[in-house]
């Protein structure tokens, strides 16, 4: 068997496992898998300017192309850096492996330079968590870390190695080597039959689908599902994108926040609820007295753990969504259980066609949700979108349509600011031809703004569009209870910090815009612009300060605070 360098080896396995890009920032303690990845080729890298950018990044990688995202990092602070990618990566379902130098062996134990024990500050945000103590383990401890991060519900790994281990020889042939399998999660059939069972008991039936549904790769069932069966189809905030949301059947988003009016009025009318892939997140939910009501609920998730964990569920599946819809829809067929659109699809419909909420006001200061009218107008159905958290998070859920599966990315329960234009930049790696879009805010843009150089540098290009309110939006909005407006102010001089001089001091370019009227020219400019410089561009729009998105603590008491249409 050829002997090789442990690191040579471990580049091998990633090359196998479809890692074709890495981000990063190398540092002493890694060097000796940078010196592989020369050696080796086959894998494009980005040095990155902060290594929460690289786990970001990895992130927008993986969330496009469904495979494992690569990240690296030296040790000490790198691998700290990296905890925040890694728990927004835990709490979406994201499979990335984050990789980190580690202080040589023998000086773990005297306070070494850089040396800390990342894998026990890892382990509480990873699948796993691991250092590489015997170099002849490398390899198959890169198999294993692919194999659980793919796994049953995905998520990131980290895998340390320390210095000493990373320079030594071990017996490695990529010629018999392989990934390991992962075991696919079929559904019990007599539940798959209960399941159907409840659907076709229920008048006003919905099909509820979460982010498990794209990860799954599952739309084309979800959509078969409900057409065979005449069910409308709600989708939540992760799962966005798993229909069509112009599909004759699509019944919008509830929430407390990220919601539609008439999707809150038709799940409140709805005796059943099949969730598939979702998490009952608690800004989805809102007062669990409400949102249960009296309506049965079948849940149905890739992970045991998950079901029971928000509420008891009458019926609860563990399957991996593909196969259980596959399995209910022939089930469905076997029994001849197509249904007509009735009375309930046609009231679904009603409350569509009734209860939405204005987008075409033509005031200045700009309203936000007219900014989300012209994204849905300019861009089409292929693009991909990447937004993070804050008010213009919330506006979006409510008034940014989506239409294909991964095409809207968005940090759901961790929520970190700054992840738009590494996710942008990841997203843009997988799908080099694809138009690529960050919607950000004005505070968050500056978290991680310094990975505009890894986008200049490397030639990515995509649109980024500022919501602007001078303000922590959300933190003022959240302040109102509290009768106080303190801290969350981030005005000064006449519009705060210039974000276009921001994008300039990059190499990059951007306008500001006040008027509504502009809105759709600017956009227009910037999307040339993107492709003719091959870097990122910024639309800037300044909106009303202290603008509110509906919200509520419950699905039946969410207050708006915009003119009805």
């Amino acid at each position: 068997m050829a002997r090789m360098p442990a690191m040579e080896a471990v580049v091998e396995v990633l090359k196998s496992e479809g890692v074709d890009t890495a981000f990063g920032c190398p540092g002493a303690a890694i060097l000796p898998l940078y010196k592989a990845m020369a050696v080796r080729g086959g894998i494009e890298h980005l040095t990155v300017r902060h290594e929460e950018g690289a786990t970001h990044m990895a992130d927008g990688w993986a969330r496009t192309n469904g495979r494992v995202g690569l990240a690296i990092g030296t040790s000490g602070p790198a691998g700290t850096n990296m905890i925040t990618g890694l728990y927004t990566a835990m709490a979406d379902s994201v499979p990335i492996l984050c990789v980190t130098g580690q202080a040589a062996s023998s000086k773990l134990h005297q306070e070494a330079f850089q040396a800390v024990d990342i894998v026990e500050i890892a382990k509480p945000v990873t699948k796993w968590a691991v250092q590489i103590k015997e170099a002849a383990t490398a390899p198959w401890i890169f198999r294993e870390a692919f194999r659980i991060a793919r796994s049953g519900r995905p998520g990131p790994v980290l895998v340390d190695i320390p210095v000493d281990v990373a320079q030594q020889l071990i017996e490695y042939d990529a010629s018999i080597d392989a990934p390991l399998p992962v075991e696919a999660v079929h559904p019990h059939q007599p539940r798959v039959d209960r399941a159907l069972e409840l659907l076709l008991a229920a008048e006003k039936p919905l099909l509820l689908a979460g982010g498990g549904v794209i990860i799954a790769e599952a739309a084309a069932e979800l959509r078969e599902l409900a057409e065979y069966l005449n069910i409308p189809v709600q989708v939540t905030l992760m799962g966005k994108g798993a229909i069509d949301e112009d599909h004759p059947l699509f019944a919008g988003t509830t929430g407390v926040q990220t919601s539609q009016r008439y999707g809150n009025a038709s799940f409140l009318e709805s005796d059943t609820v099949l969730a598939v892939g979702a998490r009952f997140g608690d800004r989805h939910t809102g007062t669990l007295e409400v949102y249960r009501g009296e309506r049965k609920f079948i849940h149905v998730d890739i992970e045991p753990t998950q079901l029971g964990k928000v509420f008891p569920p009458d019926l609860g599946v563990v399957s991996d969504a593909k196969l259980f819809l596959r399995a209910l829809l022939r089930t469905a067929k076997a029994r001849d259980a197509a249904r007509p659109a009735g009375d309930w699809v046609s009231r679904v419909a009603e409350l569509k066609a009734t209860l939405g909420r204005r987008e075409d006001f033509e005031t200045t200061p700009i309203k936000a949700p007219r900014v989300y009218k012209e994204i849905n107008e300019v861009f089409d159905e292929d693009t991909y979108f990447v937004t993070a958290i804050g008010l213009y998070q919330i506006w979006g859920g409510q008034h940014q349509k989506a239409y294909r599966p991964r095409r809207y990315q968005i940090c759901g329960q961790a929520g970190p600011l700054g992840w738009e234009i590494p996710a942008a930049i990841g997203v843009k790696k997988a799908v080099p031809d694809a138009e690529v879009v960050g919607i950000v805010g004005d505070y968050g843009f500056q978290y991680l703004v310094e990975e505009l150089a890894v986008a200049a540098q490397y030639h990515v290009p995509f649109v980024l569009i500022m919501i602007n309110n001078e303000y922590l939006g959300l933190i003022r909005q959240a302040s109102i209870p509290y009768e106080m407006n303190y801290q969350v102010d981030i005005h000064y001089d006449e519009y705060g910090t210039d974000n276009v001089k921001v994008m300039e001091a990059y190499g990059c370019a951007g306008r500001r815009v006040v008027e509504p009227g502009d809105i759709r020219d600017t956009i227009e400019w910037a999307r040339k612009e993107a492709v003719a410089t091959s870097r990122p561009v910024l639309v800037e729009i300044m909106i009303e300060r202290e603008a509110n998105t509906p919200h509520g603590p419950a699905i039946d008491a969410v207050r708006e605070f915009e003119p009805l249409p």
